[in-house]
């Protein structure tokens, strides 16, 4: 990794779960030096065990920054331990859904450096894509730093302010299930129309698949990728007619679909 603060003064990770673990992996390959690296997780795994990381060790009086990988319901026992870190320049990155940065003022105090970030589940194969804000102590460092660290896992992206973890929230942190529940539907309007389910499960995820790399690849936008597959009165033109129904298609779907994550996450981060 380029930054040297991190591997000079320590990195550590506070849970490290199936994103912790992919965040781990992509650091080490990076080159991150493994003797930079706390990590304190009750319930090690065994390729955790094996990484030559320091494992639920004491930690570093002030290391470059502290990953939050843990759950939300855990983050009231995780956090109080790391009070001593706090206001000073240690760098704070969460990845717990629904935990404010406000919330994380309060425990470790108010001048604490601090980043929130929503990736999704796709990082644990390096495709996901991380939003991130900071508060007024992070700085221009700090957040590059921020951004390095989690580039690990794929693309990241910043936001102008907090409010609006939210909307990414119903974008892309949930989005990767409504897209396993389009595989699941494509799927199963294949066996209707005769395919095993198997084969339709087959054809239906390697669609969507292959459609994603496509418009993420692609000079095009979606819009002209949908047009450039529409033959005028042709299939795919026939199956467009339904699913673009202003009332009943995906256009008013999955703006109440985003809609009703992102209010949830309003809620979560309320309670």
């Amino acid at each position: 990794m380029k930054d040297t603060r991190i591997a000079k003064d320590g990195l550590v990770l506070l849970g490290c779960g199936k994103m912790g673990s992919a965040m781990l992996a992509g650091w080490l390959a990076r080159g991150l030096p493994k003797s930079s690296v706390w990590v304190i997780d009750p319930y090690p795994s065994d390729w955790l065990k094996e990484q030559g990381v320091h494992l639920n060790v004491d930690l570093p009086a002030a290391p470059a920054i502290v990953l939050v990988a843990v759950k939300p319901q855990m983050m009231g026992d995780a956090l109080p331990t790391l009070q001593a870190m706090g206001n000073g320049k240690t760098v704070f990155v969460s990845v717990a859904a629904g935990t404010t940065i406000a919330t994380f003022e309060k425990t470790l105090g108010a001048q604490t450096p601090i980043v929130r970030a929503m990736p999704n589940t796709p990082a644990a194969i390096s495709q996901g894509i991380t939003a991130i804000v900071g508060n007024d102590n992070v700085g221009a460092k700090g957040m590059d730093e921020a951004e390095e660290l989690l580039s690990a896992v794929g693309d990241v992206v910043r936001l102008e302010e907090e409010a609006q973890i939210d909307a990414v929230t119903g974008v892309s942190g949930s989005g990767p299930a409504y897209v396993f529940h389009m595989i699941e539907t494509m799927a199963a309007g294949g066996v209707a129309q005769g395919l095993s389910p198997e084969l339709a499960l087959q054809l239906a995820t390697a669609t969507v698949a292959g459609a994603g790399a496509l418009a993420k690849s692609a000079d095009e936008d979606p819009t002209q990728l949908r047009k450039n597959v529409t033959s005028p009165n042709g299939t795919t033109q026939a199956a467009l007619e339904v699913l673009m129904d202003e009332e009943n298609g995906f256009p008013a779907l999955l703006k109440r679909a985003v809609a009703a994550a992102a209010d949830r996450s309003r809620e979560l981060s309320r309670d």
